[in-house]
Formats: structure tokens, sequence, C-alpha cells
């Protein structure tokens, strides 16, 4: 790229909502902003903001405009692909109409409420749903109560299923009333049905599942069926979280 190429640093930084021009050339003047992985204090630095790779104070920033992730909370019922065959809802449902072409980072079963996230992001989206990366989950489990008082210990020992040893990384008892309880469930694992099949095991099975976080991204008070863009934080705390 020449040097009369691309666009001028503190403009792309303002553009993606980091901050007004005048305050990002003070994060550039500070050494806070990082270009492919080098301190940029120079004003007049141009970058190409569709290869280029940014990060502010250690936080990847997002700044192509056309790269979006966005959490959305699938309903009950609904298929976590972008098309079905056989004419079932499905999250592609959701988003045809947005110019994007997104994807689903990994899938909840169709009986599975809660957190799936959607982007055009490749990268992040691989690194997400890879086990390498240890990426938490986390999920609100109604089941049959009352609730032994080691089973927390019990599921962070870790316990044999058809498919190998599963453990949780953190289990809590939510709330419980006469014959049902809550119950929260964090694990990095992956596999099929996870949490369900790990809960029936151990004599609990499940009433309803709602995955509530992914990372540090949180569900919110999302409505069933709603989506929301992340905001930059949200999006830098995923990269930061797979290394990117």
């Amino acid at each position: 790229m020449s040097e009369n190429e691309g666009v001028r640093l503190q403009k792309v930084l303002a553009q993606a909502g980091i901050a007004s021009r005048r305050a990002s050339e003070e994060l550039i003047a500070e050494g806070r902003v990082q270009v492919d992985g080098k301190v940029v204090r120079e004003q007049g630095r141009r970058i190409d903001p569709e290869t280029a790779v940014v990060h502010v104070d250690g936080v990847r920033v997002q700044i192509r405009e056309d790269v979006v992730t966005i959490a959305l909370n699938k309903p009950y019922g609904m298929l976590s692909t972008m098309e079905d065959d056989l004419g079932r809802p499905c999250v592609g449902d959701l988003v045809r109409s947005r110019k994007e072409r997104l994807f689903h980072v990994g899938r909840l079963d169709a009986e599975t409420e809660g957190l799936l996230l959607l982007t055009n992001d490749g990268e992040l989206a691989h690194r997400l749903m890879h086990p390498s990366y240890n990426v938490m989950k986390t999920y609100l489990a109604e089941v049959p109560g009352p609730v032994e008082k080691g089973l927390g210990k019990k599921l962070k020992a870790g316990i044999e299923l058809e498919d190998g040893p599963i453990k949780v990384d953190s289990f809590k008892l939510i709330s419980a009333v006469p014959g049902k309880a809550l119950v929260e469930v964090v694990l990095h694992e992956g596999r099929k049905h996870i949490v369900r099949r790990l809960l029936e095991h151990v004599g609990y099975p499940v009433q309803s599942l709602v995955r509530v976080a992914v990372g540090d991204v949180s569900l919110g008070n999302q409505r069933p069926g709603s989506m929301r863009v992340l905001n930059r934080q949200e999006v830098g705390g995923l990269y930061k979280l797979v290394g990117l």
C-alpha cells in the first residue's frame, strides 16, 4: 500500500466507535494503539481496514464495517440451521433479510433455548467452536429436585459417558422448590446434547434448558427470537478469549 492509499488510523478508530477522531489521536500519541502487532504513534498513518489487525489497550477492535457478530435468543423448537429442507422453523428464517451472510457458531438442539452467536467472521467462529480454546458456556437447567448435596463435586471430578469422560467447570444450585430445582452448569465441552446427557447420567433428567452465556457474552434480558449486535467490548472479549 502506497503512502496515499488506505484510511487514516484515527478515522478508522472513530468509525469503529472507539472514540472521536481527536480522542483517537490522543490514544495513538499515548502508544495505546497497535496495528499488525506494532505500536503506532504517528498521526498520519494510513491502513487498509480490510486487512489490518488493530488493537487498542491490548484488545482487538473490529474495524471492518461489513463484519458483524450477533447474539440471538434461540426460541424453543427452532433448529440451529440456516435452512431446513422440510420447512421447519430455523435460525436462518430470522436473518434472511439481513445483508450479511451469517452462519451460526455451534448449535443448540431444538428443545434448548438461549444464546446462539451468529457471525460472518469465519476465523472467530472457527476458534470459538474449536475445543482447544476452552470457551466456557453457561446453562440453566431445570431438573427434578431435591438435588443431592455432593452433585457438584461429583460433576467437577468427572463422570464417564458412552463417548468418553466429561467434567463440568462449575456447578451451582440456583433455586429449589418441592420436586424441582434450577441449576447452573458451566463447561467448555461442545459434544452433542452434553448437558442433557451428563445430568441424566447422574439421575437428573433435564426438564428445560437455556444457554445464558458464551464466554463473557451474556443473554441478559433478551426475549426469545430477538437479536442484538454485540458491542465492541463484547467482540473484543471474544477475540481475546480465542487469541485473535
